[in-house]
């Protein structure tokens, strides 16, 4: 019987930890009000995605702001808020990726969450934020990326094809510049194969 003992304990000693780790997802996101992940990144098939993502809004200067219009290209969209640690650590990468980008791709952010547009431009004044981004205060923005993101998910990244459908995510800071870079470029090499097969002799 005593042999029993011990494996008694072990389990009850792992549901212990599966209860605390429980816990500790759940203040990592529901108790803050945002949803945040573990950087991650999830690709999505041509012939998986789904209908291209529609969104107009204003941008922090009022200004309108169409995803349509940025389509023919991939697009990057940055979920961001000038309140948010880990949006403020990945800035310089997210900058930088947008840069090494240029001409390749598209950017734009949505800002959420943030109470005026003063402290969001006073964000994209400090990282030198090449690209414009929706102003989306109460983060209904992102209910056009119903299954890929919540009205609280952020920092997340998401890569629209050039038809504008979501061909790839990353919820949570991204790891790394490289790893931006190089999903965009696999994005853009799907459109340059589809066009180049059709433009032979």
């Amino acid at each position: 019987m005593s042999s029993h003992r011990p494996r008694a304990a072990v389990l009850a000693v792992l549901a212990c930890l599966l209860v605390l780790t429980g816990c500790t997802s759940l203040q990592k996101s529901g108790q803050k009000g945002y949803v945040t992940g573990d950087g991650s990144v999830a690709l999505v098939t041509p012939d998986e995605r789904d209908e291209p993502v529609s969104l107009t809004g204003d941008d922090l200067d009022g200004k309108p702001l169409d995803l349509a219009d940025l389509r023919g290209r991939p697009t990057v969209v940055v979920v961001w808020g000038s309140w948010c640690v880990d949006c403020r650590v990945e800035a310089a990468d997210i900058v930088d990726a947008a840069n090494r980008l240029e001409g390749d791709a598209h950017f734009v952010g949505i800002d959420i969450r943030d109470p005026s547009t003063a402290q969001a431009k006073t964000y994209v004044r400090t990282f030198d934020v090449p690209y414009p981004s929706f102003y989306s205060p109460d983060g209904k923005a992102l209910l056009q990326f119903t299954g890929t993101l919540t009205p609280g998910t952020v920092p997340a990244t998401v890569v629209l094809d050039a038809e504008g459908r979501i061909a790839a995510s990353i919820i949570g800071r991204i790891p790394s510049t490289t790893t931006l870079v190089d999903v965009v470029q696999d994005v853009a090499a799907e459109s340059d194969a589809g066009s180049g097969g059709g433009t032979g002799g």
